[in-house]
């Protein structure tokens, strides 16, 4: 949905540093996007002690609510939303960010109301545990033959095969796309058109 990734690297970075760590690579610190916070700060930063992790969160989340404002859909994604709506199809959300990250991202580009139903990673199991998809399927009374997982990351992919769950990957976001095949993804689209087109088709 949110074109983001840039910004969620440098503000990993820019918190490691802060708090005297080795700064990750934009390939290390984009790879734990999906994660929750704490997880994926531990991931990319294993050299601060753990009594810091607390002041490495408080940070990332200055640097990320400093630019907040800066974070765009990509483009399509509003009519594909609302394609999918008219479909009957219901649309949820599994996410790395806390509750009130999420909500604020839904804010701040006016998707308030448009998802049925959300988890977040300081509500249950953090990517790739399925326990995220797993609840949300059961509020939805929806079996996993019938979910499908889309996402920018191996973590999504993972947490849907953990799942059984289909899953499709997009190429746009957080993770290259040549990792995705292992985790057996439906399709992998390379734009929100593509991922449109395909799931008009079979969706």
């Amino acid at each position: 949905l949110f074109d983001s990734t840039a910004l969620i690297t440098r503000c990993i970075q820019a918190a490691v540093a802060d708090v005297g760590g080795t700064v990750p690579t934009n390939r290390d610190a984009s790879y734990v996007i999906g994660m929750g916070l704490m997880q994926a700060l531990a991931h990319a930063a294993p050299d601060v002690p753990t009594e810091k992790y607390p002041l490495l969160g408080e940070r990332y989340r200055f640097h990320y609510t400093q630019h907040q404002r800066d974070i765009s859909l990509f483009e399509g994604v509003l009519p594909l939303l609302a394609q999918l709506k008219d479909r009957h199809h219901m649309l949820t959300v599994a996410t790395g960010k806390s509750r009130a990250g999420l909500n604020e991202a839904l804010r701040s580009v006016e998707l308030v109301g448009v998802f049925d139903g959300s988890r977040t990673a300081d509500e249950t199991a953090g990517k790739p545990s399925p326990l995220m998809l797993n609840e949300l399927m059961s509020e939805f009374g929806v079996d996993p033959a019938r979910t499908l997982m889309i996402g920018d990351t191996t973590h999504d992919l993972q947490m849907a095969l953990n799942a059984g769950c289909a899953s499709v990957g997009v190429s746009y976001g957080a993770h290259e796309p040549d990792a995705f095949h292992v985790l057996s993804p439906l399709h992998v689209a390379h734009s929100v058109q593509e991922l449109r087109d395909w799931l008009v088709e079979n969706a």
